[in-house]
């Protein structure tokens, strides 16, 4: 179903008419979620064998960079056709080939002064070194990768900032990925550490099979301190409450979707934490869409991979794709759109996983995902809906908008959807990251960083007029809630008391 690509209004990444001095019109581009790789040619992760599957590459005539064929049609002729020469193919090329992206940096530092790690972390060479430089470098020679990539947050700033689309991100994603496979000791405390903590699902699972058990444990004096010694995670971190009761498990409860409606499909992607530590955002989500008349499906699905992108756990997350791609791809054969109430699972199936994978259909999967607010703004009259609506009692909060939200121009969403509701103020507080980037703040080395990154969100939440904050990243709320004490909501709850 492409009902959000067949009016043109709904692609947040489209391109507009412009008309030149001659008359004529070109496309400009509009800035929204940016396009697979940002660069000619989109990367690949290839797993254990290291060969690409014959979709990527052409038998007869071998693709160089950013896909152009080789002038010589890839042979050792030295006849060339000056007209179709392409000067960079002395260099070989490769699959994880991101020469033209580095090239397209002219070392401007925009990336640099975005990055929340560089401003707390003098030893952080920053996104343009991470990025650009390494593989300046890796064209020339064999450089190994430098370890200071493993102090990439991973918040995506970077690309947000670049002038000039260089795949900030991507470029780090695979550097990481390369540094953990090659030269990390699989061995090590640190490798061990956060093998554990991108692979969340896998110990959440079995965690909440005895939710009130796996909360007491969590509980007991020294167990966090225990952790920190033994595994290298903070000890000052609380360890957030498994649900007694997962979404899942609700879901099956309630017989599964309320409302029957092939015209108007949704395939939530629920993420791990909606499923096993906040349930109550899931069944608001599911509530809220039903009262808009959609049929909601829940297909089996397993984490976005977003931890596992952060860490450079590439396999790991390859593995979680197959099956999310082969799923979501089946709901969107029944013509469902793909929807998320996480903004780091939003952006990972709409931009890292056609960065990084060769999947087939994950192109599919990335044209039709989208945030579920963002969803429900672009289809239905939301104006008009809260127009008039009045909550029992009145409400404050203040909104933190995720890294991840930003990289997808959802910034504003929340405060503009509910400016005018009777009862509700929302306050922005700010541009500042919450400094603890899904696992980043949860390593002991990284955890006093992360709280000062974080410090500026602190003092604006403290300042806002109310106590309950607003987001729609679980790690972030976590943040948020570690920094301040306050309550945190998603933004689909608050929709839920006004109009579900």
């Amino acid at each position: 179903m492409t009902r959000h690509t067949d009016d043109g209004e709904t692609d947040e990444a489209t391109e507009t008419d412009t008309e030149d001095v001659d008359g004529s019109k070109s496309k400009t581009p509009v800035p929204g979620v940016p396009e697979a790789g940002r660069d000619e040619q989109p990367s690949i992760f290839v797993p254990d064998d290291g060969e690409v599957s014959d979709e990527t590459t052409s038998p007869e005539r071998p693709a160089t960079d950013g896909g152009v064929e080789s002038a010589t049609g890839g042979s050792d002729s030295a006849e060339l056709d000056p007209d179709a020469y392409d000067p960079v193919d002395v260099f070989p090329g490769g699959d994880l080939d991101l020469r033209e992206g580095a090239d397209s940096c002219y070392k401007c530092t925009s990336c640099d002064t975005s990055c929340p790690v560089a401003e707390v972390d003098e030893e952080f060479p920053g996104p343009k070194f991470q990025g650009p430089e390494q593989w300046r470098l890796k064209r020339k020679e064999d450089h190994d990768i430098d370890e200071s990539i493993t102090s990439c947050s991973n918040c995506m700033r970077c690309d947000d900032a670049c002038p000039s689309s260089v795949p900030l991100s991507q470029m780090h994603n695979e550097a990481r990925g390369q540094f953990v496979e090659e030269q990390m000791e699989k061995l090590s405390r640190e490798y061990i550490r956060n093998r554990i903590l991108s692979n969340y699902r896998f110990f959440a699972s079995i965690a909440s099979r005895v939710p009130r058990l796996a909360n007491a444990v969590a509980k007991i004096p020294g167990a966090m301190t225990l952790g920190e010694k033994v595994l290298g995670i903070a000890g000052e971190r609380e360890f957030p409450e498994f649900a007694t009761q997962t979404f899942r498990e609700w879901w099956r409860e309630r017989g599964g979707a309320q409302v029957d409606n092939p015209d108007k499909r949704v395939a939530y992607f629920h993420g791990c934490y909606s499923n096993y530590n906040t349930p109550e955002v899931g069944k608001a989500m599911v509530r809220v869409y039903e009262h808009f008349g959609y049929e909601v499906m829940v297909p089996p699905q397993k984490c976005s991979g977003t931890p596992m992108f952060a860490n450079g756990m590439l396999k790991d997350a390859r593995r979680h794709a197959e099956t999310n791609v082969e799923n979501l791809v089946a709901a969107i054969g029944e013509g469902a759109d793909v929807i998320a109430s996480c903004t780091s699972c939003s952006l990972s199936l709409r931009q890292e996983y056609p960065e990084l994978f060769d999947i087939h259909g994950i192109e599919d999967v990335s044209e039709h995902t989208f945030e579920a607010l963002e969803y429900l703004r672009i289809h239905e009259d939301l104006e008009t809906e809260l127009a008039g609506t009045e909550l029992a009692d009145e409400q404050s909060f203040a909104y933190h908008a995720p890294c991840h939200a930003r990289n997808q121009g959802l910034s504003r969403q929340a405060v503009e959807t509910f400016r005018d509701v009777e009862g509700v103020e929302m306050e922005d507080v700010g541009d500042s990251c919450s400094g603890i980037s899904g696992t980043y703040g949860w390593k002991e080395e990284k955890y006093e960083k992360s709280m000062e990154i974080g410090a500026e969100m602190f003092e604006h939440m403290e300042d806002a007029e109310g106590d309950v904050g607003m987001t729609e990243c679980p790690t972030c709320a976590m943040q948020m809630e570690h920094g301040t004490g306050y309550e945190i909501k998603h933004p689909l709850q608050l929709l839920e008391d006004t109009v579900a």
